[in-house]
């Protein structure tokens, strides 16, 4: 083989293994793609949704979060709802948090499908999923937008800030579904 030749090859091994070193610290330390499973988090996002999760983010109140899954090897996309050292209610499809109301405007889609005496979300509080009023240090509580079908916290308590894989930032597929997620 010619010298010219063995050159190429070693620089296009050497950017290979340059290009997938890289992929695979910014896939396990930064950023991760993932894809949505099931209808719990609709209308904002949709089964086989493809999305992109930063790592590096701390979870804030209503932003959505890729989770281990309290049960199996799975992962959950969910909603923030509650953050440590938080009381945290639901009375008559209305949020509280330490006795004050929220709003959610993120669930306003749906709330538009129910009739007058329907809820949305069922009375509860975080003392019905945990062993405390409030949100122990280190937990959050998560809720998926189509309350009506989803398992989440109200299911499986407070979620472990340790189970959090990342927020989720980006949607890139389907293609027309494209957004930055706030």
């Amino acid at each position: 083989m010619k010298p010219e030749v063995k050159t190429e090859i070693w620089l296009y091994v050497k950017v290979l293994t340059v290009t997938l070193f890289f992929s695979i610290v910014l896939q396990h330390f930064f950023f991760q793609p993932y894809t949505v499973k099931g209808e719990s988090m609709m209308p904002t996002l949709h089964e086989g949704n493809k999305i992109i999760i930063g790592k590096l983010s701390k979870p804030d109140r209503f932003d959505l979060v890729v989770l281990k899954a309290p049960f199996g090897d799975d992962f959950l996309v969910k909603r923030v709802i509650g953050l440590p050292g938080e009381e945290v209610e639901y009375k008559d499809d209305v949020l509280y948090v330490n006795g004050k109301p929220l709003k959610e405007p993120h669930l306003n889609e749906y709330r538009n499908y129910l009739s007058a005496p329907d809820q949305l979300t069922e009375d509860f509080s975080v003392e019905d999923v945990s062993l405390s009023k409030r949100i122990p240090a280190n937990h959050i509580l998560v809720l998926g937008d189509n309350r009506l079908v989803s398992r989440d916290g109200r299911h499986f308590g407070v979620t472990p800030i340790d189970d959090v894989v990342g927020e989720v930032h980006v949607t890139y597929w389907p293609i027309d579904e494209l957004k930055v997620v706030k």
